[in-house]
């Protein structure tokens, strides 16, 4: 079935100033009309992959390889020009169609490489065909600075190889009538200027007969005069006659490459198509990426549950004015069909009720959502609202007129795939009349399987709600110690209207108050003061349940932190013990192949030590056996057992690799102390008494006396004389 959303319900939700928000991000003005223009989509399958591709851009914020730069030029009128027979189009329109196409050429190659990770991108641009031949062709006749290269015709080739012999000859022969004229004193200071791409020389006005050439203009003051000299003016005429003849070969040779692409124009049409959405898809990546939206989980059967659910335009507003926004919770599902959310005026009854419907609106528009990702919701067929009073005087419809109308397409269109949002539900006429005719709405809607969210004051739709087992009350929490709304949902209960304490808090006076109050029936009051003290009793009861959960929430993540740290200390310790046992064993078999070796070094009887070792050889293996006796072992045991000795193996190498780490840190910590001392020694002034010894010396002396930095030293038999440089402290001196 396709899905229909009206017109009417994105003018309700204001689903335009999302999508005004959403064009801010793209790259180009067509991605901006794109995005302008999106409405739900009708069909499933679509909105599933668009959802899925703006997923998958959103991703690559936070991959190393991002998508690749994908602006471009709207060239839909060189198309349009291009497709006119005999048309050509200028060098600069060939370089931006060359440049569309080598965009969708890299961002073809670009996700055909990165296909895992953009399975849909990939898919979108695969259907895309590349021609190279139009980037070949272009530039083969214009340079990347929108000119004709001298090799796009030998024609053009020998033009400007004329042209450039003819503005060498001009040149000389300028300068040889600049040199003349200059010399016999006929020139001004400024010598020359240019005047219609000619260069001209600046004459004094009494020597302009004195110069050939012809006159081309004088200065304002008519003190000189602007000479072309003789010599240059027919090399100019030749000039411009190859300038136009170049003019024209470039005109035919911009028709030909014209008639070349022209094939091609389909294609370029498909690429700018292909770049617009995928701008517009990258449009809503980043706005996603701006008010951290997510995709949810689509569910196949009917529920929806939004999690930590934001209004995006409330959240965009706030977060430029630092302000927090409250996240709202909602579920609906079999057992919960309908909620009617009661409870105070400018309570976030509305805001509430819109931010489901906007949310529901954007993601079957191809939108990601502001929600927890632990959220899933479900893909409706038709969404209906109700919201504010839409009086028309051009159609003379009151306020419950327009609603009556409203309702009567809501009963025509309401089936099992619908979500319905009204807000106010029943207001416009008689409370007691108005109220009992929404009664029979709301059950004509429960009987039908309508998913929706209403509001309301009204007192008999609560006690509806509580009769209808699938239908469930809500309210809107109020603090009534401030008199200020919570702007929090709370499901299950039913809230009170708060009538008398938002006019309180409005300024009302106290005493016109308590008159309204005395004219109000005591069992409503009762009935209202009855349901505002359970409400905050239930506040009260959710403060202290959310702080349990919240210690609960804390406890349990330091319990599994606790068994990490026990489950690493585990894994570390059997590893020092394979360690040590493979020492152990490796130190056993050592010492024993070393006594075989001795013996053979005292006897030199090689046939004794290869009986002796082949002997012992086979004892180790009949121990190695007793211990580990063979087991017959199918593929799965052997491969099993391998991935065994493989992770022993390396927790043995973690362990050996940690040990040699510490070892490596001690040595640093001996070669730092060692340093230390060396350095406290050096920098010691040696005494006499010190008891020394000589650097390259065992025997240890005394110092006698010390004359300059000779040091004498007593050994007990013999005194000798030294460097006090050669020496090391043993002892200081008493």
């Amino acid at each position: 079935m396709r899905i229909h959303i009206p017109e009417k319900v994105l003018q309700d939700l204001e689903f335009t100033t999302v999508l005004e928000q959403v064009a801010e991000f793209c790259i180009s003005e067509l991605g901006k009309d794109y995005i302008l223009k999106t409405v739900p989509f009708t069909h499933k399958k679509n909105l599933l992959k668009e959802l899925a591709r703006t997923n998958e851009y959103l991703s690559s914020f936070e991959s190393e390889n991002r998508i690749p730069n994908h602006g471009f030029d709207n060239i839909y009128e060189d198309l349009k020009r291009l497709g006119i027979e005999n048309s050509y189009l200028e060098p600069k329109s060939f370089l931006t169609i060359a440049s569309t196409t080598e965009i969708v050429g890299e961002l073809k190659k670009y996700f055909k490489k990165f296909q895992t990770y953009y399975p849909t991108l990939f898919e979108s641009s695969d259907e895309i065909e590349f021609y190279k031949d139009i980037i070949t062709e272009i530039k083969k006749v214009v340079t990347n600075y929108g000119e004709i290269v001298d090799n796009a015709s030998t024609a053009l080739r020998k033009i400007r190889r004329e042209k450039t012999e003819l503005q060498g000859k001009i040149s000389q022969s300028f300068s040889s009538a600049l040199e003349r004229a200059k010399s016999a004193g006929y020139l001004d200071d400024i010598r020359e200027t240019v005047i219609d791409h000619q260069r001209v020389l600046a004459v004094l006005a009494m020597h302009r007969k004195k110069v050939k050439g012809g006159l081309l203009g004088s200065s304002k003051s008519g003190n000189i005069v602007y000479i072309a000299p003789q010599a240059t003016l027919g090399f100019y005429r030749d000039l411009q006659n190859l300038i136009f003849e170049e003019k024209q070969e470039i005109i035919r040779i911009l028709r030909e490459l014209s008639e070349k692409i022209r094939p091609f124009v389909p294609e370029l049409e498909s690429y700018l198509v292909y770049l617009t959405h995928l701008d517009a898809v990258g449009a809503k990546a980043n706005y996603a990426h701006r008010i951290h939206a997510i995709l949810p989980k689509i569910s196949k059967t009917k529920r929806v549950f939004l999690k930590n659910a934001f209004h995006p335009i409330l959240w965009l507003k706030n977060d430029a004015q630092q302000l927090e926004t409250i996240p709202q919770t909602i579920e609906l599902n079999d057992k919960q069909q309908i909620i009617v959310i009661s409870g105070p005026n400018a309570g976030g009854k509305s805001i509430t009720l819109k931010t489901i419907g906007l949310l529901q609106v954007m993601l079957q528009s191809g939108l990601l959502i502001p929600v927890d990702e632990r959220s899933e919701t479900y893909l409706f067929n038709t969404i209906l609202t109700d919201i504010g009073d839409n009086q028309s005087i051009e159609n003379q419809l009151s306020t419950y007129s327009y609603r009556l109308k409203n309702m009567r397409y809501f009963l025509r269109k309401c089936n099992d795939s619908t979500l319905f949002l009204i807000d106010e539900f029943g207001t416009g006429s008689d409370p007691e009349l108005g109220g009992a005719l929404a009664e029979i709405f709301l059950e004509e809607f429960y009987q039908k399987k309508a998913f929706g969210i209403i509001t309301t004051h009204y007192a008999n739709l609560k006690v509806l709600a509580d009769e209808l087992d699938n239908v469930t009350n809500a309210n809107m929490q109020f603090n009534e110690r401030t008199l200020e709304p919570m702007y929090k949902l709370f499901i299950g209960q039913a809230g009170s209207s708060f009538t008398f304490e938002v006019a309180q808090k409005n300024g009302i006076p106290y005493s016109l108050i308590n008159k309204a109050k005395k004219r109000v029936e005591t069992e409503k009051i009762r009935l209202d003061r009855t349901i505002s003290k359970l409400q905050k009793e239930r506040n009260r009861l959710q403060k202290t349940s959310d702080n349990l959960e919240k210690q609960q929430s804390k406890e349990q993540e330091h319990l599994e932190n606790l068994q990490e740290k026990e489950q690493k200390i585990r894994e570390k310790l059997e590893g020092f013990q394979e360690l040590y046992d493979n020492n152990q064993r490796m130190l056993s078999l050592g010492r024993r192949t070393n006594e075989f070796l001795n013996k053979y070094f005292q006897t030199n009887n090689k046939k004794e030590l290869t009986a002796n070792f082949l002997k012992w050889v086979a004892s180790e293996k009949t121990k190695h056996l007793k211990k580990n006796p063979p087991k017959p072992k199918t593929k799965v045991q052997k491969k099993e057992e391998k991935k065994k000795q493989e992770q022993k193996k390396e927790a043995i190498q973690k362990v050996e690799k940690e040990v040699l780490q510490k070892v490596v840190e001690v040595r640093k910590e001996k070669k730092k102390e060692a340093q230390k001392i060396a350095k406290e020694k050096a920098s010691y002034v040696f005494k006499v008494k010190d008891r020394v010894r000589l650097l390259d010396g065992n025997a240890v002396g005394t110092i006698e006396k010390i004359e300059k930095k000779k040091a004498f030293i007593n050994y007990g038999l013999f005194t000798t004389e030294t460097d006090v440089s050669k020496l090391e402290l043993v002892e200081k001196g008493k």
